[in-house]
């Protein structure tokens, strides 16, 4: 399984899978065109901005009219809105399976504060991936023996109670507290892949704090 990480973190978000799927689009279309010609198949998962870029999800649409865009029920009137066609959109509901033919696509739902979905894909070699990024858990979600995980590991526990006093003691607000009931952290990132790792599983760390801004980064889940 190939994947190609065009961007994560607060600066934009987009993953492509097997240079057909492309989940997640909050970049510019500079950064997704290298790509476009290959997807068949958007998968969105929540409203804000660093997912979901109206104007690069608007001249995808326009320019490839036959390229699906799947998501769940809160993202179908933001996509009418910045015009892309009903008949290019796919509703979905979570923990059901869709069968694209090169891809069966299962929508998870996630914990955020706006609604929000993972995913999780199984393609017809037999290969499988779980995607989950801006979820305070990942409770009851269960992905046993997957290929690839790309899972949110947004802070460590130790460090961001050491911001929460520092900001505590400095009299400053401390946004952190929403951190800690909207992200994953690295524990329990680790806690869930240890629990459902499999022989040759890979874990990709999504929306790490020391990301590489504007690099990609690619490589093959076996």
């Amino acid at each position: 399984m190939d994947y190609r990480v065009i961007s994560t973190g607060s600066q934009g978000n987009a993953v492509v899978i097997n240079g057909a799927v492309l989940i997640d689009c909050g970049v510019s279309f500079r950064a997704v065109e290298p790509f476009l010609k290959g997807i068949k198949l958007v998968l969105l998962t929540h409203i804000h901005g660093d997912h979901f870029k109206p104007s690069t999800l608007r001249r995808m649409a326009a320019e490839r009219p036959l390229l699906r865009f799947a998501a769940c029920s809160w993202l179908m009137k933001p996509l009418l809105d910045l015009g892309v066609r009903v008949g290019q959109i796919d509703l979905l509901e979570p923990d059901r399976m869709y069968d694209y033919g090169m891809v069966k696509v299962i929508p998870v739902s996630l914990v955020h504060d706006v609604p929000n979905c993972g995913y999780k894909l199984h393609f017809p070699a037999g290969e499988k991936m779980l995607y989950a990024t801006d979820t305070a858990n990942l409770n009851g979600i269960f992905a046993p023996n997957y290929d690839l995980y790309m899972i949110e590991s947004n802070y460590s526990d130790e460090e961001i109670q050491q911001r929460i006093q520092e900001k505590k003691a400095n009299g400053q607000y401390v946004y952190e507290y929403r951190v800690l009931g909207t992200h994953l952290s690295r524990a329990k990132c680790d806690d869930f892949f240890y629990r459902n790792v499999g022989p040759g599983s890979e874990l990709v760390y999504m929306h790490e704090h020391h990301e590489r801004g504007g690099e990609a980064d690619e490589g093959r889940a076996s």
